[in-house]
């Protein structure tokens, strides 16, 4: 049973590492949500929601420290583009955080579809987290920016993916809801 449950994973992790997710193509979606964490997320997401790919954005994760003033500088971000369309959230600290605080934007701004902009290695925990904490039926766009993971990166990720299926499986408290299977997955 042990060789079996270790076979498993082994081709699991065969397949988490070696088929990682892509970016997605021009799709037009509601809104687009961005994760921090890694260089590429907010810059891919704002060069959606410039090319009309999206009507509002969410950039999930923002550090404290971080105003909006610096961010529309760094990131030479208009006024009129923020005041109409973007939005920073300050409250998550992790991927199921971000998901429950997107889950929240969604319902405020009436998304139906979102595209989904984190690094290629996470977009699966990412995707499966807002898949439990947003509304059913709610279409999901994978936009994953590509990069270049350790070994050991990919490890970790693989195994808090693992973890995170198993304590959805289980019930965990946290997941009170079923990801849907109609969701958009590129």
């Amino acid at each position: 049973m042990l060789s079996l449950v270790l076979l498993v994973w082994l081709l699991g992790f065969l397949w988490f590492a070696l088929f990682l997710p892509r970016p997605a193509d021009a799709t037009h979606t509601d809104g687009v949500i961005a994760l921090t964490g890694a260089q590429g997320r907010i810059g891919r997401g704002l060069d959606v929601l410039r090319a009309g790919q999206a009507r509002r954005m969410l950039v999930s994760g923002v550090s404290s420290e971080v105003s909006e003033a610096q961010f529309a500088s760094q990131y030479t971000v208009s006024p009129a583009l923020f005041a109409c369309c973007l939005t920073l959230e300050y409250e998550s600290f992790d991927t199921w955080s971000n998901a429950r605080e997107a889950a929240a934007w969604i319902a405020r701004y009436h998304v139906r579809s979102v595209r989904l902009v984190t690094t290629d290695w996470h977009m699966r925990r990412a995707a499966f987290d807002l898949a439990v904490a947003g509304p059913k039926g709610l279409v999901i766009v994978e936009d994953a920016v590509p990069s270049r993971p350790s070994m050991k990166v990919l490890f970790l990720e693989y195994n808090k993916y693992v973890a995170r299926v198993f304590a959805w499986l289980v019930d965990w408290p946290e997941t009170t809801r079923h990801p849907s299977t109609d969701h958009d997955h590129h």
